[in-house]
């Protein structure tokens, strides 16, 4: 009976330890000097699985790396080899997957791969699902530190047949599987534009990040022999948004690059990674020869022809609507001269031109800082800013508030004028600040020959950006420079009177009517509650001003209180307002038209379509010019909407950096931009700044032509 029974326990003991043995999840480790292997199961049994999760554990001493699938300058990948096992351990394939790699750096190498510690995700798939799998793999793997070792490493693993359960190293594989680059929008990074200069071997490579970057890295396959240099980064100021310019080293024939190449791009930033397969442009094809673009691009040495350009885009600004809420400011200017002394008037005249391109110059140090910070640059960008909105606001309420006698603003004394005018004369620190003023409200707008004008300087360096600057300061100011050089064009109107107190009225509501459009972009940058609640804020402090004349002591000193406390309630109202930078914008755009993704544009055209592409903004006046009296008109609709054509609005009302990127990429630094593209054009057909119905239907036209 004991024997029966010890004979029992013993078989008991063998049945309950088969299994165990059967579903060994992992091989011991192998190890030397340099580094352990192991090979890992995610599953205990092989069920009925047609791909079954295995992974290849690597640990590395200290200083030891090894390989990624693209090692770089120097290097070698893994290798599994498993033709051992067949043909009894019913194996079809096995796929080796990477996770993202590391950039070394050493005696001005670069190679890519994993340092430390990294499992190796692979994709068994069996030929016939259902049955066991034996795995008897040679596994090669080369490491390298000061000099380099391969090793290789003989495993079997044995999987049976039964219920595919998690085994316990199911969720280390998991792990890495997570890290390898998958062409998705889950990790928040996409690569937007990859354009090729084949003349200097330079890839730049634009990248956008739903959350803030923080140290970028592309890795460049191709399938020619192409080695690219580490990148040169340049982050943008909002931080969702690099530029990654990478040399060339070394490479088989440049010749392979003249005609386009597909490449896979893997961006990585810290725990974050996507592969994303684009189509190289190349930078060195010839541009359309009709375009129906009015605006030239010079040659690098035209530096003589950008400045012409610079004098009449800045003089055009005065005709542009972003600058007509100044126009009150040189109406009274000028009407504030008449009957006065030729002196006098040449001297404010003079003052007001030095304040325009005294603040010209202003904005060309602000780009040349943000230039020598490695910083993106543009052209009326400020005005995606809420704060910068409400301040435009209070400034323009205050101004109408002055006009009509409700704030009368004294100059600091260093400010005022030392020369005796008559009462109806400004003083010249007036006189400078209405032309600064202009400037500011005159940056939101792109008129002719600015776009390519400021798009040649913020491409080149400082002495050019200071001297275009200079020229479009010089070219706004020239109506103030005629009037200087010919005072009797002011002094021949009639001595300002009672009248002129319903002028400024008028002028001054004028102001407010600009305000209220300021408080339109505000509703859609933040929300409609928010520029509400600062319209009442503005609203309280003219009744506040109104009030104060009527005043005086404690109640005077209150009222101004209570003032400067809405005015500081406005900017904290577009503070609280203003966009999530990690959050996408929304799109609000008008029926029919299509959300701006340069992704799909290549695909629409190969499919037969052609596409338009308009760049706008609600706080680009210009833009809206364009829309109401242009692209809303029955014709241009009627072309624009037909069943093969597909119209994009790009709205950069908010900071995008799909939009920057796609600016910057055509070499443009403000809005209004509009492109068209379809299977007639080999090129984008780039459209000038102020649309006619005749230029918009050609470029259409050219673009569906057949080829």
């Amino acid at each position: 009976m004991i024997r029966l029974l010890s004979t029992l326990i013993v078989f008991a003991a063998v049945i309950i330890g088969m299994p165990a043995a059967q579903a060994a999840t992992s091989t011991p480790w192998q190890s030397n000097e340099q580094l352990s292997v192991r090979l890992l199961s995610g599953v205990n049994a092989v069920g009925d699985l047609s791909v079954i999760p295995l992974g290849l554990e690597v640990k590395l001493a200290p200083e030891w790396d090894t390989y990624w699938r693209s090692p770089g300058d120097a290097g070698m990948p893994p290798n599994i080899d498993w033709l051992k096992s067949q043909p009894d351990g019913n194996i079809d394939s096995i796929t080796i997957l990477y996770p993202a790699p590391h950039r070394f750096t050493m005696q001005g190498l670069d190679t890519f791969g994993y340092s430390t510690h990294v499992i190796f995700p692979l994709e068994l798939q069996p030929r016939e699902p259902g049955k066991p799998v034996t795995l008897d793999a040679r596994v090669d793997i080369l490491v390298c530190k000061n000099i380099c070792i391969p090793h290789r490493f003989d495993m079997k693993l044995a999987l049976p047949t039964g219920a595919a359960a998690r085994s316990d190293v199911a969720a280390l594989i998991d792990e890495y599987r997570a890290k390898v680059p998958r062409d998705s929008d889950e990790a928040g990074l996409k690569v937007t534009a990859a354009v090729m200069d084949v003349e200097n071997g330079v890839l730049t490579v634009d990248i956008a990040s739903e959350k803030p970057l923080q140290m970028p890295d592309v890795f460049v396959e191709t399938s020619e022999s192409l080695i690219f240099s580490a990148a040169a980064t340049e982050i943008s100021p909002d931080t969702l948004f690099a530029e990654m310019r990478l040399p060339l080293a070394a490479m088989s024939d440049k010749e392979a690059l003249r005609g386009g190449l597909p490449l896979t791009l893997t961006v990585t930033d810290g725990d974050r990674s996507r592969e994303q397969k684009v189509d190289l442009i190349l930078e060195a094809q010839p541009a359309l020869s009709e375009e129906p673009a009015t605006e030239l691009d010079p040659p690098n040495d035209g530096l003589l022809l950008v400045i012409l350009f610079a004098l009449i885009g800045g003089f055009i600004l005065n005709l542009m609507p972003c600058v007509l809420p100044v126009l009150s400011l040189k109406i009274l200017s000028v009407i504030s001269h008449g009957g006065g002394e030729r002196a006098t008037v040449r001297r404010s005249f003079l003052t007001t031109s030095a304040g325009i391109v005294f603040s010209f110059l202003v904005l060309a140090g602000m780009m040349i800082a943000l230039k020598a910070a490695g910083l993106a640059v543009g052209w009326g960008v400020q005005f995606q800013q809420p704060l910068f909105i409400v301040f435009l606001c209070v400034l323009l309420v205050l101004f109408a508030a002055n006009l009509w006698e409700l704030l009368g603003v004294r100059l600091p004394y260093w400010l005022s004028d030392q020369v005796a005018y008559a009462s109806y004369h400004p003083r010249l620190a007036g006189d400078f600040t209405t032309g600064a003023f202009a400037t500011l409200l005159a940056t939101p707008c792109t008129a002719p020959f600015l776009g390519t004008a400021i798009g040649f300087a913020l491409a080149a360096g400082t002495t050019e950006i200071l001297l275009v600057f200079f020229a479009l300061g010089t070219g706004m100011a020239l109506p103030y420079l005629l009037i200087a050089w010919r005072p009797g064009l002011a002094t021949l109107l009639p001595r300002p009177g009672h009248w002129i107190t319903g002028l400024r009225r008028i002028l001054g509501l004028a102001l407010i009517v600009t305000a209220a459009w300021l408080l339109f972009v505000l509703s859609t940058q933040a929300s409609v509650d928010a520029a509400l609640a600062v319209a009442a804020c503005l609203g309280g402090t003219v009744l506040l001003l109104a009030a104060k004349r009527l005043t005086e002591g404690h109640v005077r000193r209150a009222i101004k209180a209570a003032i400067a406390l809405l005015i500081g309630t406005c900017f904290i109202l577009a503070a609280l307002g203003a966009p999530d930078p990690a959050e996408p914008p929304a799109y609000t755009g008008a029926y029919n038209w299509h959300k701006f993704d340069e992704e799909q544009i290549p695909v629409l055209v190969g499919a037969g379509k052609t596409v338009f592409v308009d760049v706008t903004a609600s706080w680009c006046l210009t833009c809206k010019a364009n829309k109401r009296f242009v692209l809303d008109t029955e014709d241009v609709r009627e072309a624009l909407f037909a069943d093969d054509v597909v119209a994009m609005e790009a709205d950069w009302t908010n900071p995008d950096p799909a939009i920057a990127a796609y600016l910057k990429k055509h070499k443009r630094y403000g809005i209004p931009f509009n492109v068209v593209y379809g299977p007639g054009s080999k090129r984008p057909i780039l459209l000038p700044e102020l649309l006619t119905e005749s230029i918009v239907l050609k470029a259409l036209k050219k673009a569906r032509a057949a080829q």
